[in-house]
């Protein structure tokens, strides 16, 4: 980042059935980094869970109260620099690869797999278009 570069200021949010074990999942499948978990037992009322090449993801257990993404509804582009790597990992953890590795038409290395909690996980190296202005 450079000094021009604000922090990520967007965290998306989702809801788990097993919070404390999908952490572990994202952590050991995809290389997300728990930064911080609270709760008591098995709740977990908030976590953050870093991406290493940037940003993060906020999660927690789903309580019916609707403030986060039902368990299972959620997606996700994540970008990597390394999604060979990546799915490598993510496939000798357990994830369910969903879409092999592909070149898209837009230039981008992506695949995509799924959580142990039915969430839909897209990686790959594009990084969106540059800013304008």
């Amino acid at each position: 980042m450079t000094d021009k570069t604000p922090a990520p200021q967007v965290w998306p949010t989702l809801g788990a059935r097993d919070a404390r074990t999908l952490i572990r999942f994202l952590n050991d499948a995809f290389g997300f980094t728990e930064t911080v978990v609270y709760g008591d037992g098995d709740v977990v009322q908030h976590a953050e869970l870093a991406w290493p090449e940037g940003g993060g993801i906020m999660l927690g257990s789903s309580t019916g109260q609707g403030r986060l993404t039902p368990p299972g509804s959620f997606s996700a582009y994540v970008v990597t620099a390394d999604p060979d790597a990546l799915h490598a990992r993510a496939r000798a953890a357990g994830a369910e690869i969903t879409t092999e590795l592909h070149e898209t038409d837009y230039g981008s290395r992506d695949f995509a797999a799924r959580d142990i909690e039915g969430n839909h996980w897209y990686f790959g190296t594009y990084p969106g278009s540059p800013v304008v202005g």
